[in-house]
């Protein structure tokens, strides 16, 4: 007879569902500043989010804030929330913070550059493309500076 306990052992990583949870757009200089011939300057953000919702299941959030400015007035400001629910269940402790921080933001990554590009576009504007991003090595680096800061407060004490 099969041991049924093992088969409850199995590593579980789905997508529950992906959605828009947040998305707004401010012209704050419009239309003057429309008429503005200068290329405007544009700053891009972005930040990650992941958070327990029940047993195994998790939401994870990557944020996208996209401003662009002529000399010190904003043309226009996006921020777009894309959020996604992963059932994530019998993975090992030292995995999970690579599955939220690099796997799950790989998935909704699409979603969201897609979303900013359309709600720019929507606001009059050429769409703006989020370049691609290497969430492996975000994640990485991330974790090297937690772990200098650590150490430095440890110096410190």
């Amino acid at each position: 007879m099969a041991d049924s306990s093992s088969s409850n052992e199995t590593p579980v990583f789905q997508i529950q569902r992906l959605y828009l949870k947040e998305a707004s757009m401010e012209q704050p200089n419009s239309p003057g500043i429309l008429l503005e011939q200068e290329q405007p300057a544009v700053d891009i953000q972005l930040n990650i989010e992941a958070n327990p919702v029940a047993e195994g299941i998790f939401e994870v959030c990557v944020t996208a804030r996209v401003q662009t400015m002529i000399k010190d007035k904003t043309v226009f400001l996006v921020e777009v929330k894309q959020g996604g629910i992963f059932e994530v269940r019998n993975i090992p402790d030292d995995q999970m913070g690579a599955i939220m921080g690099i796997a799950c933001p790989q998935i909704i990554y699409p979603y969201l550059r897609g979303n900013v590009a359309d709600l720019i576009q929507r606001g009059g504007f050429p769409p703006v493309h989020l370049s691609e991003i290497n969430f492996q090595a975000m994640y990485e680096q991330q974790q090297s500076q937690a772990m200098a800061q650590s150490n430095g407060a440890n110096l410190t004490q």
